[in-house]
């Protein structure tokens, strides 16, 4: 039987030493449609779209400022300044306490923006940070003069002017010029007072 077998192998099966080239390959191909033959050009651009002849300008939006994201950026603040006055970082909580007065000012509330810009005054003297000092004077001359407190308004505008004027900070004279004309016209800052404290003021500890 196993010879038999031998036999049959034998016959089936081609030789080790056949030559394959000889072999039409022909017979595998498919043949191509005359169709899809004519076609030279088989990138996507052949392929019909609509050209947009216009350029579409998007429009920018300025959403104005809500309630809740005042009140969550001056909660940040108020975190920020505590921690700088938990590890004595004097230099930054003073700048931490200006921007909360910028916020409070914003909302309108001076006399918030009153107490901040005292203790950031008061820390930045201490640091001999001439140029805050400066900023800080002339954000509080404007808050006392709308307060109705145009001497001490007048009086922190001068000791912005000399200390510009003796510590080289000469670019902040111009501005101050011009706030010392609006005081002489006696004119309130243009905006309306909130009068009280916000509970917020007292989650930092006052600087004595």
């Amino acid at each position: 039987m196993k010879y038999i077998l031998l036999v049959a192998f034998c016959v089936l099966s081609f030789s080790a030493s056949a030559q394959w080239y000889r072999v039409d390959l022909k017979i595998f191909k498919h043949e191509r449609l005359p169709q899809i033959a004519q076609i030279k050009d088989h990138s996507m651009a052949r392929i019909p779209h609509a050209a947009l002849n216009t350029k579409i300008k998007i429009r920018k939006i300025q959403l104005d400022r809500s309630e809740y994201s005042d009140d969550a950026a001056i909660y940040f603040a108020i975190q920020k300044a505590q921690h700088s006055m938990r590890f004595h970082m004097n230099s930054d909580a003073s700048y931490n306490f200006s921007e909360l007065a910028h916020l409070y000012i914003q909302q309108n509330k001076l006399t918030e923006a009153k107490w901040y810009l005292l203790q950031s005054n008061y820390i930045s003297r201490q640091q001999n940070d001439h140029k805050h000092t400066i900023s800080n004077l002339i954000d509080l001359a404007m808050i006392k003069a709308e307060l109705g407190d145009f001497v001490l308004a007048r009086q922190d505008l001068s000791e912005a002017q000399y200390l510009a004027s003796t510590k080289g900070f000469s670019n902040d004279l111009p501005e101050i010029d011009r706030k010392m004309s609006f005081l002489k016209q006696n004119k309130p800052w243009p905006v309306t007072v909130e009068q009280g404290y916000s509970p917020a003021t007292l989650n930092i500890t006052k600087i004595e």
